[in-house]
């Protein structure tokens, strides 16, 4: 209970703008906020993602009015951080399949087997998890739904964005 009780009177602190309860903060939540961006952030993004959420809480938590929701606020700010780093890093994601069968196709076998390495080992683990059961060993949907204890939507939802993740990365010149 103390611990809870010292955030909380931190957090009062740090919405003075007391430079050292913003300083404790930031060091309490960043485990938490590293963690969250390594599962849901492109791989090379997660950490940029997370300074760059701490810079805007850093100047905006003296405006947050409800303490008790300062989590939620930096997780979507988080969530924010990583589109947005996304989205400036991969504006031409949407390309015709037949212009994407012509980049691969242009690749040298041996180039691609590697190019295709590198993309699954960026992949955070869960991604990799499901596209591996799928697309390596051949399970279904409802399988890998089974095993992994997960809904049939999430499994496909899951294994939608891994494949786009790799996609992405093939699709980025090296």
């Amino acid at each position: 209970m103390s611990g809870t009780v010292n955030i909380e009177q931190m957090m009062l602190r740090a919405q003075t703008g007391e430079p050292v309860a913003i300083a404790n903060l930031l060091e309490h939540w960043y485990p938490d906020l590293r963690r969250y961006a390594q599962r849901h952030c492109h791989a090379s993004y997660a950490e940029d993602a997370v300074q760059e959420t701490l810079l805007v809480v850093t100047r905006r938590f003296a405006t947050l009015r409800q303490l008790t929701s300062a989590t939620a606020w930096m997780f979507t700010i988080l969530k924010r951080q990583c589109y947005t780093l996304f989205r400036r890093f991969h504006i031409d994601l949407h390309v015709e399949d037949e212009v994407w069968a012509a980049m691969i196709e242009t690749r040298p076998a041996a180039e691609l087997r590697l190019d295709l390495i590198a993309a699954l080992e960026s992949l955070p683990p869960h991604y990799l998890q499901v596209i591996l059961l799928r697309d390596f060993a051949d399970l279904t949907i409802t399988e890998i739904s089974e095993q992994l204890n997960e809904s049939i939507t999430a499994v496909k939802s899951r294994l939608h964005r891994a494949r786009q993740m790799v996609r992405e990365y093939l699709s980025t010149p090296s």
